[in-house]
């Protein structure tokens, strides 16, 4: 496909969608077209957008590319932290807009693929100037939580800012533990500091697509065809491996990817496999309708594509092609 580019319209082509629902396997399919095409982009590297894809030994549970499709495409933001470590939507903007502006140099087009939806929103539309992560605070916060409960740490929330604690699930640690951490050091509720965000300009047009089922049950079941699939892979000695590391634990950002924590807790002693699982996979549909709800949230941003359909990623491609028109 012969795409109509020069050095001041470079393209990039961003997909994402819920869990499971084929966006890495429809990039791939892109790349294959552009390589046989004989146009402008005889290849394309892809950039995971994916807040656990960048740990070091979480390959099984966070569907990691495998050593054929990396062989096959480039891919970047992949296994470049110790699970021990954090990560964070400014640092994978930062990260990922310099991998574009070195993919660019070898006229490649980049490719972000992945599910982290805020990831997306610092790159394309950039963050508002949030306080950073406060490990004094994170760890009073924390000691406070196993003697009160996080209940009592969302109750709190709902009095400092209440649109957040209306938004987050009292479960959903690592958010209530932010939105208070943002409420302390700013002042401010994270949601009215959100309503600040800045527009961020990158160069060139910027092509969203959304990778959707129409159909909500074949998602599920997709769903849980790949969670049989990792655990068929030794997804359980993955996570039996990070936690016999002895420095890792359920609270870090890493341990707390779907699926990790509900194994983790298995082996813990907290319940059966079987039932982790199940766990697992109600996770997974959770955060597969969140994926969902925050895409059309944005409808107007993003092309609509039914991974399922013939020709989509030629589809794909058509549409990047009347972008730079």
């Amino acid at each position: 496909m012969n795409l109509p580019v020069t050095t001041k319209t470079l393209p990039l082509l961003a997909i994402s969608g819920p869990t499971a629902s084929g966006k890495s396997a429809l990039a791939l399919e892109i790349c294959d077209v552009l390589a046989g095409s004989g146009g402008v982009w005889k290849r394309a590297e892809i950039i995971s957008v994916d807040s656990a894809q960048v740990y070091r030994g979480m390959d099984i549970g966070t569907a990691k590319p495998d050593a054929a499709a990396r062989a096959r495409v480039p891919h970047h933001l992949l296994d470049i932290l110790d699970p021990a470590q954090a990560y964070s939507a400014a640092r994978f903007a930062e990260d990922a807009n310099k991998l574009i502006g070195e993919i660019r140099a070898r006229n490649h087009l980049p490719i972000l693929v992945g599910g982290t939806l805020l990831y997306f929103r610092a790159l394309l539309e950039g963050l508002s100037d949030l306080p950073a992560a406060n490990a004094e605070f994170r760890e009073r916060l924390e000691s406070e939580a196993a003697e009160l409960g996080w209940g009592a740490l969302h109750a709190r929330l709902a009095q400092v800012d209440p649109r957040s604690a209306l938004r987050l699930h009292p479960n959903d640690i690592q958010r209530i533990q932010r939105a208070l951490e943002i409420a302390h050091f700013s002042g401010v509720p994270a949601n009215e500091l959100q309503t600040r965000t800045p527009t961020r300009h990158l160069p060139g047009p910027i092509l969203r697509i959304a990778v959707m089922p129409p159909d909500r049950a074949a998602l599920t079941a997709r769903i849980e065809a790949r969670f049989s699939q990792m655990l068929n892979a030794g997804f359980v000695d993955e996570v039996a491996a990070l936690r016999a590391r002895g420095d890792l634990h359920p609270g870090l950002p890493s341990m707390r990817a779907v699926g990790y924590r509900q194994l983790w807790r298995h082996l813990d002693g907290d319940f059966s496999l079987n039932e982790a699982v199940r766990l697992g996979v109600i996770a997974t549909r959770q955060y597969a309708k969140r994926q969902m709800t925050w895409l059309r949230s944005e409808a107007e941003k993003w092309r609509w594509i039914d991974p399922a359909e013939l020709n989509a990623a030629a589809r794909v491609l058509s549409m990047l092609s009347e972008s730079l028109q």
